[in-house]
């Protein structure tokens, strides 16, 4: 299985507030976030990556103030048509 490492430095430590243990999760989650966002990932491939199951992913969206349902164009026109 690949591996992302990410070195950082304190200063990024000092920067959020976080720990190295509160801070790799919240990194996790945010590239999730953005995958889930980009259309590259579906909620629970995201999920996946953020270490949750793909309601909880869904959840913690919601909590944070992200949107939950990303539809492309072509989603929009098919929900309309029914």
């Amino acid at each position: 299985m690949p591996v992302l490492q990410v070195p950082y430095g304190d200063e990024l430590l000092i920067a959020t507030g976080l720990s190295q243990e509160e801070l790799d999760p919240e990194l996790r989650f945010l590239l999730a976030t953005k995958l889930y966002e980009l259309g590259r990932l579906s909620a629970g491939q995201a999920g996946k990556l953020a270490r949750m199951s793909r309601l909880l992913f869904l959840g913690e969206l919601a909590r944070r103030g992200f949107t939950v349902l990303y539809l492309d164009q072509d989603a929009i026109e098919d929900d309309l048509a029914l």
